[in-house]
């Protein structure tokens, strides 16, 4: 079984939304996958309420109380974290995976949100020494924009590479509303978001 923890400090970032689109990413290449909701806000759990029949399998399960549980015949674990996560509850989530994925926003204060978290991950061993994989992905970007200009160069003075650049999309909101995610659909502007999501779900297999 292989965990991936989905995280970052700053709220808002869009790690419901990152977390939803792996599992069933996962689930459609066939693996067993379940999504674990770790915020109190709930927000991965009503977005699978809303899943309608037929969609690719996707097993959640609650965990904003205690982290474990309801992973029988789970090859995959997607955990959705709550933001301002830090100290012991930090450590114990990134504990449980073998990776972790930090979505960040181009603006200012969550570049400098994101600046903070990813020096506190930075203390951690496991990070640290690499034997985890840590992916930060541009989120929510307009190609040309002056806000993805300043966030390349927030990521090329901290000697960080984007392991995916995702577009902002109005379809991706669209999707959430009724518990479906772009690997649900079969369409030309679905396939060609997805086709953004590839080098993650690559980086995240190897």
């Amino acid at each position: 079984m292989k965990t991936i923890a989905v995280l970052n400090a700053k709220g808002g970032c869009g790690k419901t939304t990152l977390s939803t689109h792996l599992a069933v990413a996962l689930s459609r290449s066939g693996v067993a996958t379940t999504l674990a909701d770790l915020d109190r806000q709930k927000s991965a759990l009503r977005w699978h309420a809303l899943r309608p029949e037929g969609a690719f399998p996707v097993k959640a399960v609650d965990w904003t109380q205690n982290i474990g549980g309801g992973l029988k015949k789970s090859a995959r674990v997607v955990l959705d974290c709550p933001a301002a996560l830090r100290g012991a509850r930090l450590e114990d989530i990134v504990a449980t995976a073998e990776a972790v994925v930090v979505p960040v926003l181009p603006s200012v204060f969550d570049e400098m949100a994101t600046a903070r978290f990813l020096g506190r991950l930075a203390r951690i061993k496991s990070l640290r020494k690499g034997r985890k994989g840590l992916h930060v992905i541009a989120n929510r970007v307009r190609a040309g924009s002056r806000a993805m200009a300043r966030l390349t160069e927030f990521a090329e003075n901290r000697d960080l590479i984007f392991t995916a650049i995702l577009s902002e999309r109005a379809l991706y909101g669209d999707l959430a509303t009724r518990g479906l995610t772009l690997f649900d659909l079969n369409t030309k502007a679905a396939a060609a978001l997805i086709e953004e999501w590839m080098p993650l779900l690559t980086a995240l297999e190897d």
